[in-house]
């Protein structure tokens, strides 16, 4: 049976860009998967705490030595990775917040990412331990120019950096799908997010 894993971290519940094509690349999802399962969280709601220092503790603590306290601190992300460990797909679907990542998304990156459990470093060099097949993350800027060749590239710190992060937990077929000028006229929008629902479908073929 195929797994879903969908991350969902714009602050919005209604009026979401991202949310609306990660609808649309879920309902695709489903349709090509009829017995697949769907794990879906909106991290966006602040539902992931802030690592605290005791859950670094616990990561960096030996399992012969951790105590109830420090495993009740790393409870949280043993969740968290066993969901991610357990897909095929992940879907993350990422506003851009001043430049990069929405804290709330941070906030589930800093539970999942965790030696020893999905990256490695070993003889001088990291490794990726991650299970998960494959990614389609979708990005939505408020204005245009952000991609790749484009007057503002330099300020997208959103795609780069979640395509490095998840190369470098092992995952190797990664896709992104942009939305760009959600703050323009409205036949603006909708023509970009008719265009972005066409790139979700051959993302997803």
């Amino acid at each position: 049976m195929r797994n879903l894993l969908r991350i969902d971290s714009s602050a919005r519940r209604l009026g979401s860009h991202t949310k609306a094509l990660g609808d649309h690349a879920e309902a695709l999802w489903r349709a090509q998967n009829p017995d697949g399962k769907v794990v879906s969280r909106h991290v966006g709601d602040g539902s992931i705490p802030l690592i605290s220092p005791e859950t670094i503790t616990g990561f960096f603590t030996p399992p012969e030595q951790i105590t109830d306290d420090l495993r009740k601190a790393t409870a949280l992300s043993d969740t968290l990775i066993a969901e991610l460990q357990a897909a095929d797909t992940l879907l993350i679907t990422a506003p851009s917040y001043n430049f990069g990542p929405p804290a709330a998304l941070k906030a589930w990156i800093d539970q999942i990412t965790r030696s020893g459990h999905t990256f490695a470093y070993e003889n001088g060099s990291f490794r990726g331990l991650t299970r998960t097949r494959r990614a389609l993350v979708i990005c939505a800027y408020g204005a245009e120019g952000y991609l790749e060749g484009q007057p503002f590239a330099a300020g997208n710190f959103l795609q780069p950096y979640l395509n490095f992060l998840l190369t470098f937990l092992g995952i190797q077929d990664i896709k992104f799908v942009s939305i760009q000028a959600t703050t323009a006229d409205e036949q603006t929008v909708n023509r970009n997010t008719t265009l972005a629902m066409l790139d979700v479908e051959a993302a997803l073929k």
